[in-house]
């Protein structure tokens, strides 16, 4: 692989491969029937275990259902909607829509009816499938033009399909795969929007195989025959849809959950050799084994480990640890890191983040400990990773360098730009929208970022997101959240400040680490949320915390004013996107009082 570069400005990483004009998703699926039937594709829940499914049965179901989605009358290019948590269905219908050479509507199992209102409406979908009883009455109340049936998965919506199907002949399969070219659109992703009206991004076959190819020449260690992973970010975001697609390409075992709250008892169970999470898991995990360490005891063993782990990884960019550091890090290897890889099931080799900034803390303290978390960045038009940390080329803190046939261009207001194979050519039916995304071919992100003479990326915020004081300073949020939410009593938070004399922060509790929290601090049970906002004790901790944040940043970008609610900020709620970014002007207009009271 080549590269080009104009010193802090632009990098590129040119391509080793060509995706021909007329490749599609589906042929690795033909492909794997054909040369590796006995590969274990996927593993499902039975029972107390797991039952492996092989290639070549996934292959016969991809086509039972496909035929199923074409005796249905779905035609060649036609959207098909998909409303599913986290599950093997989703993966195979995903895939049996596209050898029926139509494209995939994705929805998350989160939305709202407005939500899927408009998705199935401006999509134009023909037929919807849900998984449940509570997504069908979610949609229950819809209409639009186009839509006809609706399947559920849990009331028998495969074996529907499948015996539909049973009349369609083989070569009907081989007259829609004739119709797919690299160019066809593979999926519809509407992006989840912090404002606004989401838009239909539409990913090709041949944005998703570029991601699938690249993806694992970048993370061939992980992305490897052999491995296992356990998927439980939702399907419908681009993240875990893209590592869907690159898992079965390089032969990596799959198995699915979409309960959140037990992750750690399932990644004991299963034992996967990596995962995949937005940083709010790598917090909780962090978080929560602090907080156990000093619900008994070790809190200070824990620190100085956590501590240990932090400077020899910083010491690995930096010619490398010494005797003293290596001989503390070889003993809480022994006494606490050991416990953590155990947590995770004790294969787990490597993690990749994505969907918001880690944070160079929580990366060099996983990568410290034996687990590093390659991070990388991308957007929902850039088919998920666009840069990414490698063995090879790693730096923690940023998101790494641009993957094979990409580039990264950083404008003159900061904004970084993207072009490339996995950048999408455009939002579905909306010529405005598309006329603000590219300027000469180049994608804005509108975030804003710095590049390095090697080609690492680094985001430093949103252009949106700026807040200017009333003194004129220019403060990014991001950063400055990011390190407040390490703390374990903070669940999430939101610096304020727009047009305003000083910098506060809106700040919510973590419920999860509020009992143990009670416990060490002798609070009584009956202690209500909002006589917490108001401990001495705590108010006092979550100072601390802030201050240690504002050792980090000028005076001018430094937190003066804090606001502890007694509300939890969730998708539920409306505050959180379902990749659990904040959506600043809802919390402003929800919170306004608040946020009024900083500054009265």
């Amino acid at each position: 692989m080549g590269s080009t570069a104009v010193a802090g400005r632009e990098f590129e990483a040119q391509a080793s491969y060509t995706i021909a004009e007329g490749a599609a998703l589906t042929d690795v699926v033909d492909n794997l029937e054909r040369d590796s039937p006995d590969f274990v594709a996927f593993q499902i829940p039975e029972g107390s275990g797991w039952r492996d499914v092989t290639a070549a049965e996934f292959a016969a179901q991809v086509r039972a259902v496909a035929k199923g989605l074409i005796a249905s009358g779905i035609a060649a290019g036609d959207r098909v909607a998909l409303m599913s948590a986290t599950r093997y269905e989703w993966t195979l219908i995903d895939y049996a829509i596209w050898t029926a050479g139509a494209c995939t509507v994705a929805i998350y199992d989160s939305s709202a009816t407005d939500q899927a209102q408009w998705i199935l409406s401006d999509s134009g979908t023909r037929l919807l499938i849900v998984e449940n009883e509570r997504h069908a009455a979610v949609v229950a109340e819809i209409s639009t033009p186009d839509l006809g049936e609706t399947l559920r998965v849990d009331s028998g919506a495969i074996d529907t399909l499948i015996e539909r199907g049973k009349s369609v002949p083989d070569s009907a399969i081989a007259e829609r795969r004739a119709q797919v070219r690299a160019e066809s659109p593979a999926t519809l992703i509407y992006t989840s929007g912090t404002t606004g009206r989401p838009k239909g991004v539409v990913l090709t076959q041949s944005n998703l195989l570029a991601e699938s190819i690249s993806g694992k020449i970048a993370l061939r260690h992980l992305l490897a025959e052999g491995k296992t992973t356990l998927m439980f970010l939702p399907l419908a975001h681009v993240f875990a849809r893209a590592i869907a697609v690159g898992s079965l390409a390089a032969k990596v075992t799959v198995a699915h959950t979409s309960d959140w709250t037990t992750l750690t008892t399932q990644f004991a169970s299963y034992k996967p050799d990596f995962i995949l999470a937005v940083p709010r898991v790598f917090e909780k995990v962090y978080n929560g084994a602090r907080q156990q360490a000093h619900d008994g005891g070790k809190g200070k063993i824990f620190d100085l480990a956590a501590d240990t782990a932090i400077a020899y990884s910083t010491a690995l960019e930096a010619g490398g640890p010494g005797l003293v550091l290596r001989a503390k890090h070889a003993l809480f290897d022994k006494l606490v890191y050991s416990k953590l890889l155990a947590a995770l099931g004790g294969r787990c080799t490597g993690a990749v983040s994505g969907g918001g900034p880690l944070g160079a803390r929580l990366g060099h303290f996983f990568r410290g400990i034996g687990v590093p978390v390659f991070e990388g960045y991308g957007l929902t038009e850039t088919s998920a990773a666009v840069t990414v940390n490698t063995v090879s080329r790693m730096r923690v803190g940023t998101v790494g360098v641009p993957i094979e046939g990409n580039a990264v261009r950083i404008a003159e207001d900061g904004e970084v730009l993207l072009k490339g194979s996995v950048v999408f050519d455009g939002y579905w039916k909306n010529d405005a929208a598309n006329a603000d995304a590219f300027t000469d071919g180049w994608f804005h992100t509108g975030d804003l970022g710095a590049l390095d003479a090697d080609g690492f990326l680094s985001i430093t915020g949103r252009k949106k997101e700026i807040i200017v004081t009333a003194a004129g300073k220019n403060v990014s949020p991001a950063p400055m959240e990011d390190t407040l939410r390490a703390h374990p009593l903070i669940g999430q938070c939101m610096i304020v400040g727009d047009n305003k004399p000083f910098v506060g922060v809106l700040i919510t509790l973590d419920r999860d680490a509020l009992p143990g929290w009670r416990q060490r601090n002798d609070i009584p049970a009956d202690a209500t949320i909002e006589d917490l906002t108001v401990n001495p004790i705590l108010v006092a901790e979550i100072d601390a915390a802030v201050a240690d944040s504002n050792k980090k940043v000028s005076k001018a970008e430094a937190v003066k004013k804090i606001r502890i609610l007694s509300a939890d900020w969730t998708q539920e709620t409306g505050e959180l996107t379902p990749k659990m970014s904040l959506k600043r002007a809802v919390v402003l207009e929800k919170y306004a009082d608040e946020v009024a009271a900083i500054y009265s």
